[in-house]
C-alpha cells in the first residue's frame, strides 16, 4: 500500500562529512518505497542540487530542492560570536530556486562565520516562493523550548509565520527517541494550536540503512579529527537518522496524522521545473555598429591574411578562404561568435603582455577560425584536421577551447577578465574530493583508533589505481585478503571503509576551469568563497547544465619553463 509520506529533511553526501546517502542509492530506495517526492537539504550548500535534480526526474520522482541553511538572529556580517541556528527552506517554484540561490551564496560570500549564515533581514528579502521548517533541535524554535524559554518560542514562530506567509511555514516534528524531541514536540503541537501553524513529520535523514548508524558515527569522527574513544567527540544519541519507509514514518506519526499528510502537502506546492542546458554567454561589446557575427567575420579574415603572409610555404589562399567562410557560417548558425570573440579578447591580452600562451590542442586545434584570431598557433589544413571535431551541428555541445598560460601568470588573464566583466560575474569551478580506497582506510584506521603502523601497512597493500575499490583490493591482492582474514579488528575496519568509500570528503577549487556570466553568477548558480575567490558550488558538468560556459585557463609549468 502507497503511502502518503514524503522525506522533507534529508542529507546526501553532500553534506560532507555528515551526510553518508549517495544519491543512486536513494533514488533506487525511493523507487522501492514507491516515494512520490523527495527533498534535498544539504547543510548550508547546494552542491547536489543538480545532480539530485536529474536522478530524481529519470527515475519519475519529483525531486523537491532545498537546504538546510543556517540562520542567525543578529546581522550575517557579525564575527563577535558564534551563534547560528538550523532553518529548513524548501523550493516552490521557480522563484524560489532562484532565492535560495541566492540565499546560500550571499550565506557562504557575506555571513559564513564557521558556518555559511544567513540572517533575518536577508531571509524576509528572499523568501518568495519559499517554504520554511523549523527543522531539528538545532532550530531556533526548538532550542528555545528546550531551554524553557516557550514564550520567546512563540515569538520566534510568529516571526517566521510572517516571513514565509500563511501556509508556507511549518513546525517540524521528529520522532528520534530523544526525550528533548518528546519535549519539544509537545510544546510544538500546543504552539500549532495556538498560532495556527501547521506540523509536518520529517526524519532528518542522514543515512539510508538503520545499520549504516555505525558507519556514519566514524564518518562524525573523521570530520572533526576526533576518535570513537574520545568521550567529548560529537555523536548522534540516537540511532533512527535514516531514510525510513512511509509505513515506518505513519506508525510513528500515528496519534498525529495530519503531519503525515502535510508533507504530501508540501510536496504538492513544490512544483519546479528547471530548464538545464540553455547556455548563456556574457556580453561582449564590438566596435560601435557591428553585430557579434560581423566583427568576428572582420577580425577572422585580417587574421587569415596576416597569417598566410607569414607562411613559409606556398598554399591556395582562395581554399583557406573557403574553409574560413564555412567556419564562419557554421559558427553564426550555431550562435558561438560571442564565444569564439571572448576567447580572442583575453588571448590577445596575455600576448600584449608577454604572457606564455600555449599553441593549442585538443579539438579546437582543427579551427581555422582560431589560427587566425592567434587563438591557436596550428595550421589545422596541412595536418588535415577536422573543424567538425571541434563544432558540429549535428552534435551540440559547447566549444571548449583548452588553452595554457604559464603557470605563474594564470592569474593575470584572470584578473584582465574580471575587470573586464566584473568580480561578481568571474568564477571558478568547484571539485570534491571523495574518500577513495586507502584514504578512506587510513580516515576510518585513524577514527577506530587503531595503530598508525598497522593502518599503513594495510594501505600500502591496496593497488595503486585510480579506479581500485576495496572489494577489488580484496580480491588481487592475496597478502591484504589473507592479513583481513586472520583479524576481527581489519575485517570491522574494512566493513566500516567500504560503506563510506566514495563519498564526498572536501570540496576543491578545479585545476583550469572559469565560468564568466551575463549578470552575477548568484542569479544562476550559487557560489561560495575559496581563498577570496568566487567559486560556483555547482561541479564541471551540472554549472554547465545550468547555463554558464566553462573556459579552460590551465597554468602550465613548462611553458614556464620555456
Amino acid at each position: 500500500m502507497a503511502s502518503d509520506f514524503v522525506h522533507l529533511h534529508l542529507h546526501t553526501a553532500y553534506s560532507l562529512l555528515d551526510g553518508a546517502i549517495r544519491i543512486p542509492d536513494l533514488v533506487e530506495r525511493a523507487v522501492q518505497y514507491a516515494m512520490p517526492a523527495v527533498a534535498i537539504t544539504d547543510h548550508g550548500n547546494m552542491f547536489g542540487v543538480i545532480d539530485f535534480y536529474e536522478s530524481m526526474r529519470e527515475a519519475g520522482i519529483k525531486p523537491i530542492i532545498g537546504c538546510e541553511a543556517y540562520i542567525t538572529p543578529k546581522s550575517r556580517k557579525d564575527r563577535t560570536e558564534r551563534l547560528d541556528y538550523h532553518l529548513v527552506l524548501l523550493v516552490r517554484n521557480l522563484t524560489g530556486y532562484h532565492n535560495l540561490v541566492r540565499l546560500i551564496s550571499f550565506a557562504n560570500t557575506e555571513g559564513f562565520y564557521y558556518h555559511p549564515r544567513i540572517d533575518l533581514e536577508l531571509l524576509a528579502a528572499h523568501s518568495d516562493g519559499l517554504i520554511g521548517l523549523s527543522a531539528c533541535l538545532g532550530g531556533e524554535i526548538a532550542r528555545a523550548i528546550a531551554a524553557g524559554r516557550t514564550d520567546d518560542a512563540r515569538r520566534i514562530a510568529g516571526r517566521y509565520k510572517d516571513i514565509f506567509g500563511n501556509g508556507h511555514f511549518f513546525l517540524e516534528l521528529q520522532e528520534n527517541g530523544m526525550q528533548d524531541q518528546h519535549t519539544v514536540n509537545r510544546e510544538l503541537l500546543q504552539m500549532s494550536r495556538e498560532l495556527d501553524i501547521p506540523i509536518v513529520a520529517t526524519n532528518d535523514c542522514h543515512y539510508l540503512d538503520e545499520s549504516d548508524y555505525r558507519a556514519h558515527d566514524i564518518l562524525l569522527c573523521i570530520r572533526d579529527g576526533r576518535t570513537v574513544h574520545d568521550p567529548d567527540r560529537f555523536r548522534y544519541e540516537s540511532q533512527s537518522y535514516y531514510f525510513r519507509s512511509g509505513e515506518e514514518m505513519e506508525h510513528l506519526f500515528a496519534d498525529r496524522p495530519e503531519a503525515i499528510r502535510n508533507t504530501a502537502r508540501i510536496a504538492e506546492m513544490c512544483d519546479l521545473k528547471l530548464e538545464l542546458d540553455q547556455h548563456q554567454l556574457p556580453q561582449f561589446d564590438p566596435p560601435d555598429g557591428m553585430d557579434l557575427g560581423h566583427h568576428l567575420d572582420t577580425l577572422s579574415a585580417e587574421g587569415l591574411e596576416t597569417r598566410l603572409d607569414d607562411l613559409p610555404y606556398d598554399v591556395d589562399r582562395d581554399a583557406y578562404r573557403l574553409r574560413l567562410k564555412d567556419e564562419l557560417t557554421m559558427i553564426r548558425e550555431m550562435d558561438f561568435a560571442g564565444y569564439f570573440l571572448i576567447v580572442w579578447d583575453f588571448i590577445r591580452y596575455a600576448h600584449s603582455q608577454n604572457i606564455p600562451v600555449g599553441p593549442g590542442r585538443g579539438s579546437g586545434a582543427g579551427s581555422l577560425v582560431a589560427y587566425a584570431l592567434q587563438i591557436t598557433d596550428i595550421d589545422p589544413i596541412p595536418h588535415d584536421l577536422l573543424f567538425e571535431r571541434f563544432l558540429n551541428p549535428a552534435r551540440v555541445s559547447m566549444p571548449d577551447f583548452d588553452i595554457d598560460f604559464c603557470k605563474d601568470r594564470r592569474d593575470e588573464v584572470i584578473g584582465y577578465v574580471t575587470n573586464k566583466y566584473g568580480e561578481s560575474s568571474v568564477g571558478q569551478i568547484t571539485t570534491f574530493s571523495t574518500l577513495k580506497s586507502k584514504l578512506v582506510i587510513r580516515d576510518v584506521g585513524r577514527a577506530l583508533d587503531l595503530p598508525l603502523q598497522e593502518v599503513n601497512t594495510i594501505a600500502k597493500l591496496i593497488p595503486d589505481d585510480l579506479k581500485m575499490t576495496l572489494p577489488k583490493a580484496l580480491e588481487q591482492e592475496p597478502r591484504l585478503k589473507s592479513m583481513v582474514e586472520k583479524n576481527a579488528e581489519y575485517q570491522d575496519l574494512f566493513r566500516i571503509a567500504e560503506r563510506l568509500e566514495g563519498l564526498n570528503r572536501h570540496s576543491g577549487v578545479h585545476a583550469a576551469g572559469i565560468v564568466i556570466a551575463n549578470g552575477p553568477l548568484w542569479d544562476t548558480v550559487p557560489v561560495k568563497c575559496e581563498d577570496g575567490h568566487m567559486v560556483t558550488q555547482y561541479a564541471k558538468n551540472d554549472v554547465e547544465k545550468a547555463g554558464l560556459i566553462k573556459f579552460d585557463f590551465l597554468g602550465l609549468k613548462t611553458l614556464t619553463v620555456i
